[in-house]
């Protein structure tokens, strides 16, 4: 499958880091959502991106705006991350069926069991309104995010 701008953007539910599940389609009419696909909790990049979005970024996730971190790790090892980094946002584990959701948004890398670092905002309605993917090896630019996030909500 192939996610496209302006089309709806798949909906899941997943084992998140509260102990809970998040289901992409329970923020619908109420915030838009940044899916942030990263490889792997406790990597170097990985670390570093969520430090960045936790320090200097924070702004980001608002009344407006939910940030999602999605990776193939357990819930737990997500939860232990979270607490270990004291990260605000919640993470989701596309941990089984192993990818799936990756899969679904374009993202799974079948080689390396894991995600590429792949990042969609998506809008009130469920609609994908920006999209970009990076290569694993290479960190994000956040600044990006911010722009998308500051024309969605104009």
């Amino acid at each position: 499958m192939t996610v496209e701008i302006g089309k709806e953007a798949p909906d899941f539910e997943l084992p998140d880091s509260e102990n809970g599940k998040t289901k992409l389609s329970d923020y619908r009419g109420k915030k838009n959502v940044l899916l942030v696909f990263y490889p792997l909790a406790f990597s170097p990049i990985c670390t570093s991106e969520f430090c960045a979005l936790r320090d200097i970024n924070a702004d980001i996730q608002s009344d407006n705006t939910e940030v999602l971190g999605v990776s193939v790790d357990s819930r737990w090892t997500l939860k232990a991350w979270k607490e270990a980094e004291h990260f605000p946002n919640k993470f989701v584990a596309d941990f089984w069926p192993h990818g799936e959701v990756g899969r679904a948004y374009g993202v799974f890398d079948e080689k390396r069991g894991t995600t590429v670092r792949g990042t969609f905002l998506i809008d009130k309605q469920g609609i994908l309104r920006w999209m970009e993917v990076s290569p694993t090896i290479e960190p994000r630019d956040q600044a990006s995010w911010r722009k998308a996030i500051a024309d969605l909500e104009g």
